[in-house]
């Protein structure tokens, strides 16, 4: 019989915690402000998603979800959520820069192997369960 626990937990060093939080903290700060000016209008976006012909409501989801993923990422037991969730955004704004408006998908490469990153760091990792005798 095995038990699942998340990689959070006691068995990582103190420095890893320290880099997956950073990294967390950082994504929240980029999807956030993202997310927030997709939802103000900001006048940029409005024409970016314009081009891509979906119509503004795709402008208005894909802030929210960004909001929601950033907020996401600043909760302890949230992050492998926040993590898929963004990564899957961020699968989409590749596609959407290679197949419909051109540009460079850098950024969001980068952002959706973060965000990946973190999803994996997340990942609940299966042990055996305790026997009850230590050392056989």
């Amino acid at each position: 019989m095995t038990s699942l626990s998340v990689t959070s937990s006691s068995s990582v060093s103190p420095a890893r915690r320290r880099i997956v939080w950073g990294v967390r903290v950082l994504l929240a700060l980029a999807f956030g402000a993202a997310g927030a000016a997709k939802l103000v209008g900001v006048q940029q976006l409005v024409e970016l998603f314009g081009a891509i012909g979906f119509g503004q409501w795709f402008r208005y989801l894909t802030g929210a979800v960004e909001v929601v993923g950033a907020l996401l990422m600043l909760i302890p037991a949230a992050g492998l959520i926040g993590g898929l969730l963004l990564t899957a955004t961020c699968v989409g704004a590749v596609a959407t820069h290679l197949l419909l408006i051109g540009g460079s998908p850098v950024p969001a490469t980068v952002l959706g192997v973060l965000s990946a990153f973190i999803a994996w760091r997340q990942w609940p990792v299966s042990r055996p369960a305790a026997t009850g005798s230590r050392g056989s």
